[in-house]
């Protein structure tokens, strides 16, 4: 089964796709932001693409653990998708998922190409596929959780 990552963004939406068994994330693309119904349409349209089977979005906690409103927003954001589509859609912990992405893109790109690639929203999709591969490492063996 695939999952599917989302990290909501401000202005980016990135987004991330488990490999078949759901063993390897990687980056997938980054939507623009538009209106909530749009992007909700924008991601069931993946979901049926890759025959999704989970979404899992990342939730923003504080560094100390507590929800702040980055995270409530998130919350109403999550709840507005789990309605809108027809798989389970599950919550994760994306504390420091930017600064990983940050670090794979400083592996990979010059400086020139950082700056490039925040501006074009690639390193969303990198935190999105942060976010996922931390998920498929922890989750239950149990399978996909409910709804």
């Amino acid at each position: 089964m695939r999952y599917l990552s989302v990290d909501v963004g401000d202005r980016h939406i990135g987004i991330a796709i488990s490999d078949p068994t759901g063993t390897i994330a990687r980056p997938l693309e980054t939507l623009e932001h538009a209106s909530t119904q749009e992007d909700f349409a924008a991601i069931a349209l993946l979901v049926d693409e890759y025959d999704v089977g989970v979404v899992v979005v990342g939730r923003p906690f504080s560094l100390d653990g507590t929800v702040g409103p980055q995270a409530r927003r998130i919350d109403r954001y999550t709840e507005g998708l789990a309605a809108h589509l027809e798989v389970p859609v599950v919550q994760w912990d994306e504390r420091f998922s930017t600064e990983a992405a940050r670090e794979i893109l400083l592996k990979t790109r010059n400086e020139r190409g950082r700056r490039r690639a925040r501006a074009s929203g690639e390193i969303d999709a990198i935190a999105a596929a942060v976010i996922l591969q931390s998920y498929l490492d922890n989750r239950a063996d149990s399978g996909p959780p409910s709804r």
